[in-house]
This record gives C-alpha cells, sequence and structure tokens, in this order.
C-alpha cells in the first residue's frame, strides 16, 4: 500500500512538472511571437513613415525644378523674389550665385536622400550608397554653409529667433555629417546609420519647416500664433526649432524602442509614428496643393 501511494505521488509530481514545462514553453512562444509582431508591426510603421515623407518631398522638388528651374532657365532671376523676398538682388552676382546653388542642392539632395535610405540600394547596390553617400555629404555641406551665409548676409522675412533656429540646424547638419563620415570609414555601420538617419532628417528641417505651417494652418483655419505680414509670432519660433529638434527626438525615441523597447513599446512607437504619418500627409497635401502647384500654373 505505502509503495502504491509512493508511485502515486512521484506520477502526480512528474505531471505536475511537465505541465509547468508545457505551460512554460507555450508562454515563452507568445512572448516570442508577440515580440516578433510588435517588431513587424514598427519596421511597417517606419516605412509606412519614409513613404509618405519621400512622396511629400518629391512634390517640393518638382515645385523648386518647375518654378526656380524654369525661371532660371528663361532668365528671369528676378521671379525668384515673388516666392522668396530678396531671393534675387540686382547688382549682387556672389549673392545671386549663392542663392542659386542653394536651390539646386536643395533639389538633388532630396533626392539623394531618398535614395540613400532605401534599403534595397544597401543591399543590392552598395557601390551606389556608397558614392550617393558622400554627394549627399558634400551637399548637406554646400547647403548648410550657404543656408548661413544667405540668412546673415540678406534681408528676409522672420526675426531673430528664426534666423538663430536655422543657424542650429545648419550647425547639427555638419555635425551629423561629420560624424557619419566618420563611422562609415571606420566601418561601425550600426553607428554610422543613427547618425546618417540624423542627418537626413536635419536636412529636410526647410520640409519639415513647411509641412507643418500648413498643417498649423489647416487645423486652425488661418493663422494663428503669428503675423503673415511680417512672419514673426511665437508660434513661427517654436516651429522653427521643432522643424528638426521633433523629428530628431522622435527618432530617438524609435531606435529605443527598435534596439532596447520591449512588446509595450514597441506597440507605443508604431501608434507615435501612425500619428505623425497622418500629420506628415496632410500637410504634405496642404503644402503640395496651397503652397507650390499655385507657382507652377
Amino acid at each position: 500500500m505505502t509503495s502504491a501511494s509512493g508511485e502515486i505521488v512521484v506520477e502526480s509530481s512528474t505531471m505536475a512538472s511537465a505541465h509547468r514545462t508545457v505551460r512554460g514553453s507555450t508562454g515563452s512562444a507568445t512572448r516570442g511571437a508577440n515580440a516578433s509582431s510588435a517588431a513587424r508591426s514598427l519596421r511597417n510603421a517606419a516605412a509606412a513613415w519614409f513613404a509618405v515623407t519621400v512622396l511629400g518631398q518629391l512634390m517640393f522638388v518638382i515645385y523648386i525644378a518647375g518654378f526656380y528651374g524654369v525661371a532660371t532657365a528663361r532668365g528671369d532671376l528676378a521671379a525668384w523674389g515673388k516666392v522668396m523676398p530678396h531671393g534675387y538682388v540686382a547688382g549682387d552676382t556672389v549673392g545671386n550665385t549663392v542663392v542659386g546653388v542653394h536651390l539646386l542642392f536643395a533639389a538633388l539632395i532630396t533626392l539623394s536622400g531618398a535614395v540613400q535610405l532605401l534599403p534595397a540600394i544597401r543591399r543590392l547596390a552598395p557601390k551606389l550608397h556608397r558614392l550617393n553617400g558622400r554627394f549627399f555629404i558634400t551637399s548637406a555641406v554646400v547647403m548648410s554653409v550657404g543656408g548661413l551665409v544667405m540668412v546673415w548676409t540678406r534681408e528676409g522675412v522672420g526675426g531673430l529667433s528664426q534666423h538663430l533656429a536655422i543657424s542650429l540646424n545648419a550647425v547639427l547638419i555638419l555635425a551629423f555629417a561629420a560624424m557619419a563620415l566618420r563611422h562609415a570609414m571606420a566601418r561601425r555601420f550600426a553607428e554610422h546609420r543613427r547618425w546618417a538617419l540624423r542627418l537626413f532628417l536635419a536636412v529636410s528641417g526647410v520640409w519639415f519647416f513647411r509641412v507643418g505651417l500648413m498643417l498649423w494652418l489647416v487645423v486652425n483655419q488661418g493663422p494663428v500664433g503669428f503675423d503673415p505680414e511680417t512672419f514673426t509670432g511665437p508660434f513661427l519660433t517654436i516651429l522653427a526649432f521643432g522643424q528638426y529638434l521633433v523629428p530628431l527626438a522622435i527618432l530617438q525615441l524609435y531606435l529605443h524602442a527598435q534596439e532596447r523597447g520591449g512588446t509595450v513599446a514597441k506597440y507605443a512607437m508604431v501608434g507615435g509614428l501612425v500619428v505623425a504619418t497622418l500629420m506628415i500627409a496632410v500637410g504634405s497635401a496642404a503644402a503640395t496643393m496651397m503652397m507650390w502647384l499655385p507657382h507652377l500654373r
């Protein structure tokens, strides 16, 4: 009787242990599946953000080429001033050249950035990725220096706070370009990727400003928080700094969620990217219809 009871106890213990093992394995598999699903959702959300952003930036390139490029080809440089206050100054050959080069590189670097971040290009055409990367960094440096020259030597709209914001943007672009190049040359590609993403967002600051401005106008049904005549006011000061600081902050959160975040953090980041993508979509559409296309007619 005692032996039988012992066997029953042993069997019960074995069955309980097996049950705990199966339950633990099932729980681990479920957690693994959830983590995989969260990571996949985060990649898809980032890809959607990138697609919407690139589409909006391509419309910006079309505008630059269709308005400034066509005006330049016609020899009508004075037409620049219809959109860009003091964009063309009669007799200022050096200054006009700086503006023209800045506009040219603004279009080229936008296209270059879109190509540079495509995973397929990095994977299938590494040589093109390297050459385009060098061009992108060179263009970023040229644009930054040109932007500094323009903002501090030419009279334009906006106050001192906006000029300081533009200057900080230029300094960040130069710093990010140096860091991206440094890590690429040292073949520290993970670090290079992070700095290249920061560089892309900082370079896109001018575009983010226009998208953010048009989104604000659509939401408020008109100018709120700034004077449209002088183009100054608290909102424009916030936007001038936010045009690159906000995207950079979002990127930092994304990198943290991607590399060290758990399932909850990844899904939270997905939600944030969805909201950001919708905001960019609305702002880009408004900028295209209200700001860019009218100058191409």
